[in-house]
């Protein structure tokens, strides 16, 4: 929080997005490893259980809280003249900073899961990296119709709960502000 009165805001959907990659990649890398231990179950049936896994996850991801995320933007209020708009690559560090021994923990856990069920946790992770990719991107939709991008407090989402019971609001920017573009992706040049 800035002094003043003054907030410091990040984006909605940058801060959803932020574990979409790292949880993706290390969901993938851990199942790949996983393969290569033939499992109590064999492999057949592990990348059976794992597609199921990763469809399974990606849609509970994408789909809870959405209506905290839709009621929360349906009332935000406009941003402060003096607030202070989080840059991208401070928000994706941050999170993952925050969260880096919970990615390790998953990573490490995927692989020793594999023992019983090969590639099936780590692809169950992989299918959460996904969900929240796809709940940025229906972030993202919800921007572009209102013609405005969702900022949440830095104190309120803490490390990366924009949804979370702390949160009292977003406030609202033209989609024009902040360095990434409506759904948290990084904005392309002459945009």
């Amino acid at each position: 929080m800035a002094r003043g009165g003054q907030q410091s805001l990040a984006r909605v959907a940058v801060v959803v997005r932020a574990g979409a990659v790292p949880l993706f990649w290390l969901g993938v890398l851990s199942a790949a490893i996983g393969l290569l231990v033939p499992g109590f179950t064999g492999r057949r049936i592990g990348v059976l259980a794992g597609a199921a896994l990763f469809v399974v996850c990606a849609a509970v991801v994408a789909l809870v809280r959405r209506g905290r995320y839709r009621a929360w933007a349906d009332r935000a209020s406009r941003a402060g003249k003096f607030d202070f708009l989080q840059d991208r690559a401070v928000t994706l560090h941050n999170w993952r900073k925050a969260h880096r021994w919970w990615l390790a923990a998953a990573f490490v856990l995927g692989i020793a899961c594999s023992i019983a069920v090969p590639a099936a946790f780590g692809m169950a992770v992989a299918g959460a990296g996904a969900g929240l990719w796809l709940k940025a991107v229906w972030i993202g939709r919800k921007e572009r119709g209102a013609g405005a991008v969702y900022w949440v407090r830095t104190d309120w989402a803490g490390t990366g709960r924009p949804a979370g019971k702390q949160v009292k609001g977003y406030r609202t920017t033209g989609v024009a502000a902040g360095d990434a573009a409506p759904g948290g992706a990084r904005r392309r040049a002459g945009r």
